[in-house]
């Protein structure tokens, strides 16, 4: 990294700030949110696509009832060996569910999972809150995440898991320079949100190094996300298919709640839910509405 990247670098690391959308607050580094996930594809990994627009709506409802704090909405597969598909039929798949949650949930606070800025675009006008990129931010989707002033999630992805150093420090250095980037662009550091990438371009031993490395992550000192949900290092840990993996998958949110990462992508939001709840008690203090100290 040039000298000039370390210092916007260190100008904005360490700035956790807060994020306003819909009329809630993120306030980073006070607790661990909760993002759901909504695959309106018929060709998910995990077997929990929903391509009808309806039955993808109402799974968002409920996750939202389940306590989802942001809810992602993706409309193509990125599973190993995805065939990709064209802009025009991703948005007859993303569009109708976007619409029909922002009229069903006025108040939700929508990420759009693509890496298409044309795409995200038109999520935008539909309701669509957070740009949310597994590809990194190429110029396009930075141009149009500044036009439209919208956060963004930045994921460390690569074609081919072959790394020419450590694994951490080349998917830190990617991040933290992605990060300098967009905050140079004129996105604020508060809306710069950080992934490594979990089963993206990584072995699972790649996976393992990073999970055992998420303090560096949080440590670059902007806002960060986790997704591990049901992914295949917990099925080659476990020897379990991806119905089985709810309870790898809590390890990884405890371990992430104690390493201060802000935002852990979930499927099974109402268990994760309560994993987060009682990790942020002990890491952080944190204390449910109502609680009072008895016997």
């Amino acid at each position: 990294m040039s000298s000039s990247a370390r210092e916007t670098s260190r100008g904005v690391r360490g700035v956790r700030g807060a994020l306003a959308l819909r009329g809630r607050t993120f306030v980073w580094g006070e607790r661990t949110y909760l993002m759901g996930i909504v695959n309106a594809t018929p060709d998910s990994f995990s077997g929990d696509g929903r391509p009808r627009p309806q039955d993808a709506v109402e799974h968002a409802l409920d996750l939202a009832g389940a306590g989802a704090d942001v809810l992602d909405v993706g409309a193509e597969s990125t599973r190993p060996g995805h065939e990709p598909i064209a802009a025009a039929e991703e948005r007859r798949r993303l569009l109708p569910v976007v619409r029909g949650l922002r009229e069903r949930a006025p108040d939700a606070v929508i990420s759009i999972d693509t890496y298409k800025a044309d795409v995200f675009a038109d999520a935008h006008d539909a309701g669509g809150d957070i740009l949310n990129s597994v590809w990194g931010l190429d110029d396009a989707l930075l141009a149009i995440a500044i036009e439209r002033s919208v956060p963004v999630v930045v994921m460390h992805n690569k074609r081919v898991a072959v790394y020419e150093r450590d694994v951490v420090d080349e998917v830190l250095a990617f991040l933290e320079a992605a990060a300098v980037r967009a905050v140079r662009a004129g996105i604020a550091p508060e809306a710069v949100i950080l992934d490594p990438g979990i089963g993206f371009g990584k072995s699972p031993e790649h996976n393992l190094a990073i999970l055992g490395s998420l303090g560096r992550l949080s440590a670059l000192g902007f806002p960060t996300l986790l997704g591990t949900s049901r992914k295949s290092t917990i099925g080659k840990l476990t020897g379990r298919d991806t119905g089985g993996r709810m309870f790898g998958t809590a390890a990884t949110i405890a371990l992430a709640v104690a390493a201060k990462i802000d935002i852990v992508r979930v499927h099974d939001v109402a268990e994760m839910r309560d994993v987060a709840i009682v990790a942020d008690a002990i890491v952080r203090g944190n204390r449910p509405a109502g609680w009072r100290e008895t016997l």
